[in-house]
């Protein structure tokens, strides 16, 4: 297979679909996103099919627990994917919104107006719902897509694909509006990365070997998050219920997504009980906990090494340290986070206050699991990832994230002195 003149051909096609999608009314895009959704649910036994395909296969390269969990696709999740595809379709326009505008003395009439970005590439691994979920974001903001998901979730990625565009082809939409690339070869990732002339934006989704190589050889703006390095910082003045609760559900509920806690820092002015209880609920729950010095006397525990810090373990492994208080929680952060999300439990304001204005992450939470860290959680429908740059997208990228602007400028036969 020529991967450049097929990725080539896919850049050539979107373009010319993006023309289809940047006019496309607001009304014909729900019910083409209603209509996909009607059809991926008819279909739902092949699906699963698929991904119990794509689950033994990953059994047999030999891939963890967490990293199987990223990929199956149960009822349940099907369930969820269609939810958040109905609550896309019923999202307003993202487009035409008059921005801002404004008069001035020369007689000039200025709008600024949202357009869609264009053209995006969307690089994945493992979890399949991103077909789903990048090709509905993408087609609701006016964008056509090109999609390259990894070798883990091919069958799985390439059934939800083949019936999105079934469904939206039926409502007349162009089968290009939404494409994928059709081989697991390396060299197709390369390829996209070079296609400045039909690609506007690329969204990296994975890990950091992934997104680190995207940052590196793009020539393509990026959209990047590189990791989720995700911490807890139980203050001196939390509620200790509170914090048992959302420590373990930040860690616990899905270890695999980047919204999962990596580190917890706990205040060595709370009690020894308090810090050894939030400790033991979570090697209750199976989490192996890599703890600092003061933490690692912990039945249960194991010493923590320097690299546990700044690490996502992506898996039932969390590291545990003491700090003094809020001060040396944010320089902790600071040396070690991501940028991705931080929360903070505590019952006094002014703290959490200071947490929130000296940390500079995406996403900061205060009382709440780091699991929330989600475009669906925030009433976006879905996400195609979170990003952690500051560009034009941060946090979670949804529709709204997914346009541009133009200046609209109406004269009078106005001319310049």
């Amino acid at each position: 297979m020529d991967t450049k003149k097929l990725i080539q051909d896919l850049g050539k096609k979107a373009k010319n679909a993006a023309r289809y999608l940047a006019t496309a009314s607001n009304e014909s895009k729900s019910q083409a996103l209603e209509h996909a959704c009607l059809v991926i649910k008819k279909n739902r036994i092949e699906i699963l099919e698929a991904n119990k395909r794509d689950l033994k296969l990953g059994s047999k390269k030999g891939l963890s627990s967490a990293m199987l969990d990223r990929l199956e696709l149960n009822p349940e999740r099907l369930d969820s994917l269609e939810e958040s595809m109905n609550s896309i379709a019923h999202q307003s326009d993202p487009v035409g919104k008059i921005m801002a505008s404004w008069n001035r003395p020369s007689g000039l009439k200025i709008k600024r107006v949202s357009t869609p970005l264009g053209v995006i590439g969307v690089i994945f691994e493992s979890r399949p719902n991103v077909t789903i979920d990048a090709s509905s974001l993408c087609l609701k903001s006016g964008n056509a897509s090109i999609l390259r998901g990894g070798s883990d979730s091919y069958y799985t990625s390439t059934k939800l694909h083949q019936y999105f565009v079934e469904g939206i082809s039926q409502k007349g939409f162009p089968i290009a509006s939404t494409q994928l690339v059709p081989t697991t070869d390396r060299s197709a990732v390369g390829e996209l990365l070079q296609l400045t002339e039909y690609l506007d934006v690329i969204v990296p989704r994975g890990g950091r070997n992934l997104v680190g190589r995207v940052q590196q050889e793009a020539r393509v703006p990026v959209f990047a998050h590189l990791e989720g390095i995700c911490h807890v910082y139980v203050d001196r003045d939390a509620d200790f219920e509170k914090a048992r609760r959302v420590v373990i559900n930040s860690k616990t509920r899905r270890t695999g997504i980047c919204g999962a806690a990596e580190c917890l820092l706990i205040d060595e002015k709370l009690s020894n009980e308090i810090g050894e209880t939030l400790i033991t609920d979570l090697i209750d729950k199976g989490v192996e906990v890599r703890a600092d010095e003061k933490h690692s006397k912990v039945k249960g525990t194991v010493s923590a090494k320097a690299t546990d810090f700044g690490k996502e373990f992506l898996d039932n492994i969390i590291a545990v340290k003491s700090v003094s208080g809020v001060n040396e929680a944010i320089e902790h952060i600071r040396r070690y986070g991501s940028g991705h999300t931080e929360a903070i439990i505590t019952e006094n304001d002014d703290t959490a206050e200071k947490f929130f204005a000296h940390l500079d992450s995406a996403i900061l939470m205060k009382n709440a699991s780091t699991q929330f860290a989600d475009g669906g959680e925030f009433g976006m429908g879905a996400e195609i990832g979170i990003a952690t740059g500051k560009i034009h997208a941060r946090g979670p990228v949804g529709i709204e994230q997914l346009v541009s602007f133009k200046y609209l400028v109406e004269g009078n036969g106005t001319t310049r002195p």
